[in-house]
Parts: C-alpha cells; structure tokens; sequence
C-alpha cells in the first residue's frame, strides 16, 4: 500500500516505521521544520556565544519504555550511550528522600523504602502497606478516583516528598485531578514489572538524535521512504474508490491509507472537514472528534539556566514545590551530555506566564540549590504539551475510518501521554494499516 503518516513526532516516526516493515511504501509529512514533535531539539547560545542543542522540554524515560527502547535500537541508537540508566531516585538537594538500589523488585522498593532520608518509620510502613494494597488489588480502582483520594490514607510527608512529584512527573497532572487508575498502571509497569522497569533513562543526546531523526534516516536508506518537513496538510478527502488524497501539500497521493500522527486538534481538524466518507461515517466521526475536542491540555515550561561552575550533586534532583517555587525537578546537563554549568528546571502542569516563572524558577535555585547566580538561557513553553489525565477521561480511539487511522500519545489507552505512550499507539496504528 501506499500510506501518508501525517506528523513526524514520536507516535507519527513509530507508525512509519510499522508500515514499513510491513513492507508498504511510506511518506511522512510534517508541519514544521524539524522532526520530533513535542519531544524534539531546539538550538540555544551559551553566554560566551558558543552555539548549544538544548531540547522543547527535559524529558525523562523510564527501563518500562520497552517499544521505545525496542524503535532506538532498531533504527541504529545506541542506547547504552544514549542514556544515562540510573536506579529510580526521588531526592532533595538536602539529601532527603527515595532512592531506590539496584536489585530486583521488590526488594528494591523495600530496601529503598527502608532506607529513604528523612522519613519517619511510621511513614516507610504506611507507603508499604499501601504499595501492597495496590499489589492484591490488581492495581486497579475505580475508575473516578483521583490520585489524591487514592493516597488519602498516607502520611503528608509522603504525599509530598513521593506521590506528588512521581505523579506531576508522569501525568503531568496534579494530583488532586490526575487518574488514580492510569497512575497505578504506571506504578505497576515500573516498579512491579521486573529488575530495571523502574529505573530512570535520562537523554545523553538531544531528544531529535534519540530516536525521530535517526527513524527518518532509517526510514530513507533501508525501505526507500521519505520525511517531508514544512508540508502542513490542509485537508484530506476520500475518493469514489476509497483511497485517500492530501491536500495542501506537494504530495497529494493518492494514497490508500492515511495515518494522522499529528496533535489531537490537528487531526480533528482534518477529521471533521474530511471530504469524500461515506454518510454512514458520520456518527463515528462526530463522535471521535467530540472526544478529542473535548480533551483538556496542561502545560510544560523548562527553564534552562547557566552558571560558570554550577553543578549538581546527582544529574537529576527533586525540588520543593510551591506556588512560589515552581520547578519539581531539576537537571544538571553536564553530568548529562557536556553543557557544562546548564541546568534544565521542569515546570510540569505550569500555569504562569513565561518571565514570572523563569524569575521565580531563579530565586527557587539560589534558595533550594544555593546557586544566586545563575543567568537565564532560554525558557521553553508547551502550551498544550500533554493532555490533563483526568479519572475516567474518554479518549478518541485508534480506527476513525477504514483506511483513516489517528495515533498519538492522547489515544485511548492505558498509559498518560508519555514517549512510550506515543510510540506503542505508532506501532498499533501500524499494524491495524495491515489488518486491513
């Protein structure tokens, strides 16, 4: 078949990728000029002029991301080199906090739980009587549990040293709003799925290099494929003999399959003003943009800052979160890959305006990291950088029509809108192409 995959993210470079090794003829198009998505490079200048690759938002990959770690080694990264691994640690710059050894599950999460700074006794065997809860219980609630109601049991400090930061950290999501069934699916294929699912993988080249450019390349030189950049598809319409044709780009097709791997209010846009489907479609297509239109967005603000020297004591340190002091984690990029003296600080679910939080981000790192001296690089802002995860959120599902497929992390699934997320919807979009 010939197929157009609509966005050359994350989602849109693994559904290329299945449809090529089921042996169809691909070509990618993408809005903007670079690949990658919402997980991709952007350029920086340091302070004495020396050009830097920095990234739309510093992300974090956990040893659960089998697809993603599957699609890097396929299309020819090293992710042995590519990624830091480190045991899951959440710990403040005093020291205080979990960190989790190397060993298998669960004696890992019990001898951290064991050892974790800080906490009271009282407090380890509260978060393991209710991590075991969790266990016996399948990892399931009901489904309009918040994860602040699922913890409601548990002491403050761990609330806020644990719960709160891994949560914001994977839903991006407060707790007192995000999903307590997608959030203990996460606890269950991390810290439940076997030795190393929990540990941290932490980008040691920029998020382009770690997978979507080398897909592309991939794509170009083993199955004869192609990425278009700066081609925004206008429209889409069905013909009398169902394929499908592209309008505004240079690559009209015909095609007979189309996969939109672009943001959900892209691929609603195209999906309402489809022309050509059948008037059976319709109830199905309203439906599915209605689900998507109806999907709420939180933002991500990175925060990347210099100082001649600065340097952190781990490459990754939680931070104290408050309305004051808005960063969750911090990132020392030199330990990570050579920026030496740039921090990158994580604004998860932020909600200011740009300067007001790289001010209160600068006077949280002299405060919490002792650093008074730290000069802004660049803020970076995803308005719309995932969708809220929300307790019993429906989302738009994978099949739109036969022969139209939308894939990307806010697909109905298990998972939050995470890389994993978006590159196992890509692969299942892949394979429903070739069912068909």
């Amino acid at each position: 078949m010939k197929i157009a995959v609509v966005g050359a993210g994350w989602a849109g470079m693994a559904a290329a990728i299945a449809h090529a090794q089921a042996g169809h003829a691909v070509t990618v198009l993408e809005a903007a000029r670079t690949v990658g998505g919402r997980a991709r490079a952007v350029q920086a200048t340091l302070p004495d002029g020396t050009p830097a690759t920095l990234d739309n938002g510093q992300h974090i990959l956990i040893g659960a991301y089998t697809e993603s770690l599957r699609l890097m080694r396929l299309v020819g990264v090293d992710a042995g080199a590519a990624l830091l691994r480190l045991p899951l640690t959440l710990q403040f710059p005093d020291g205080t906090g979990l960190a989790l050894p190397d060993l298998a599950p669960p004696l890992d999460a019990l001898l951290g739980i064991a050892r974790a700074r800080g906490w009271r006794w009282r407090d380890r065997l509260a978060l393991l009587r209710a991590a075991s809860g969790w266990q016996l219980g399948g990892f399931r609630c009901a489904p309009h549990t918040s994860v602040a109601q699922l913890c409601a049991g548990l002491p403050q400090r761990l609330i806020a040293e644990f719960i709160e930061p891994l949560c914001v950290s994977a839903l991006n999501t407060p707790a007192h709003e995000a999903s307590g069934q997608v959030f203990l699916r996460v606890l269950q294929d991390s810290l439940f799925s076997g030795r190393g699912g929990s540990n941290l993988l932490l980008p040691r080249v920029n998020l382009g290099a770690l997978f979507p450019e080398a897909a592309a390349h991939w794509l170009a030189a083993q199955h004869g494929g192609a990425v278009h950049a700066g081609q925004r598809v206008q429209g889409i319409a069905q013909q009398a003999d169902g394929r499908w044709e592209v309008h505004g780009t240079d690559f009209a097709g015909p095609y007979d399959h189309i996969t939109l791997a672009c943001p959900p209010w892209e691929a609603s846009r195209l999906i309402a003003g489809a022309t050509g489907l059948p008037a059976a479609r319709d109830a199905a297509r309203q439906q599915w943009c209605a689900a998507a239109d109806a999907l709420r967005f939180e933002a991500i603000t990175t925060v990347y800052a210099h100082g001649a020297g600065a340097r952190l004591a781990q490459p990754m340190l939680a931070l104290r979160n408050t309305a004051e002091h808005p960063a969750q984690f911090v990132f020392d990029r030199g330990q990570l890959d050579g920026l030496h003296g740039v921090l990158a600080f994580v604004v998860s679910a932020s909600t200011g305006e740009r300067a007001v939080v790289t001010e209160q981000v600068l006077r949280q790192a002299a405060e919490q990291l002792g650093l008074p001296s730290l000069q802004p690089l660049q803020t970076v802002v995803e308005k719309r950088a995932t969708f809220a995860c929300t307790p019993g959120l429906a989302r738009p599902g994978l099949q739109v029509a036969p022969g139209l497929v939308a894939c990307g992390d806010y697909v109905g699934g298990p998972y939050p809108a995470t890389l994993e997320g978006a590159v196992l919807c890509g692969t299942a979009a892949g394979a429903l192409a070739s069912a068909h």
